[in-house]
């Protein structure tokens, strides 16, 4: 009998390992979809980065804190589109914006960060068995 096969377990762990990184990403820097895919482990995986934004719990907590989800950005240093509404405007960018300006971060009005200012230099934790722990 083959063993029993969860799909679903695989993109909850890559999930997870992504709110993980998110987690880290202190006030006052953005990190881009891609950046956060790397560190996570999930080479390539910079729409499993946005797939994980978009089914963040708003109650998750990751030691103690709420995770960042607006401090993640795309790869040109613009706040990606969100859910449009029936009016065709996105709702998301605005709320992302407020937020990273709350944190003392530029955001110009076509939703651009400067990334020479502010990207996160993060890298992947060590694992406690000797191996990178990406």
């Amino acid at each position: 009998m083959a063993p029993h096969h969860d799909p679903g377990a695989r993109r909850r762990s890559s999930f997870r390992a992504i709110w993980e990184v998110v987690a880290r990403i202190p006030r006052r820097r953005v990190a881009t979809y891609g950046q956060v895919a790397r560190i996570a482990g999930l080479p390539r995986g910079a729409r499993t980065v946005g797939w994980a934004m978009r089914a963040l719990p708003d109650d998750l907590r990751i030691q103690g804190r709420p995770v960042p989800w607006h401090r993640v950005i795309n790869a040109q240093g613009r706040i990606s589109p969100r859910a449009w509404s029936a009016a065709g405007r996105d709702e998301g960018r605005g709320e992302q914006a407020a937020r990273l300006r709350r944190e003392g971060i530029g955001v110009s009005a076509e939703g651009a960060v400067d990334l020479s200012r502010h990207l996160w230099q993060g890298r992947a934790r060590r694992s406690g068995r000797g191996g990178t722990g990406t």
